[in-house]
Formats: structure tokens, C-alpha cells, sequence
């Protein structure tokens, strides 16, 4: 499974979300994709999970399917994201 953060620097929430993804590495030792949604890869990307709304969190299992996403600069709780990169 993967848990991918989708997101653009320099905007107001940046600061909040590159300190959530710091702390969360530090604290579960487990490491979230980021993703900028202006990159051809991460235009695609958004396209295909119809994601508008950043910061984005979203958790896939192996092909893609999504299991748990997260909108907006609420940003979720370590073990809600962890429990998704188990394995």
C-alpha cells in the first residue's frame, strides 16, 4: 500500500503540511509520497482520483484502488495514516 500527499509549495498551508511530513516520519519511522500537482506526473494523478482540493492525502492498496483520502489543511492523525503503510 502507499500513502501519497499531493501539495504546492509556497502556499499558506506549505509550512503546516512539510512540518506534518516531517513529524510523521519521525514518529512512525514510515515515509508518505509527495506529489505536486502541477508536475505532468501529479496533473495525471489528480485527474485520475479527481483530486482538487490541497493538501491531499490518499491511501492505495497495490492496483490503485483508493482506501482512505483526506481534503484539506485538517490533516489526519499519524495512526490514521500509518495504519495504511503497514505491511
Amino acid at each position: 500500500m502507499r500513502v501519497v500527499c499531493i501539495w504546492r509549495e509556497g502556499q499558506d498551508y506549505s509550512r503546516m503540511v512539510e512540518e506534518w511530513l516531517t513529524e510523521f516520519g519521525r514518529r512512525t519511522g514510515k515515509e508518505v509520497e509527495n506529489l505536486d500537482p502541477d508536475t505532468a506526473d501529479g496533473e495525471g494523478f489528480c485527474r485520475a482520483y479527481d483530486i482538487v482540493e490541497y493538501p491531499t492525502l490518499i491511501a492505495l492498496d497495490t492496483n490503485g484502488a483508493v482506501l482512505a483520502m483526506w481534503r484539506g489543511e485538517m490533516l489526519p492523525r499519524f495512526d490514521e495514516v500509518a495504519y495504511w503503510l503497514q505491511g
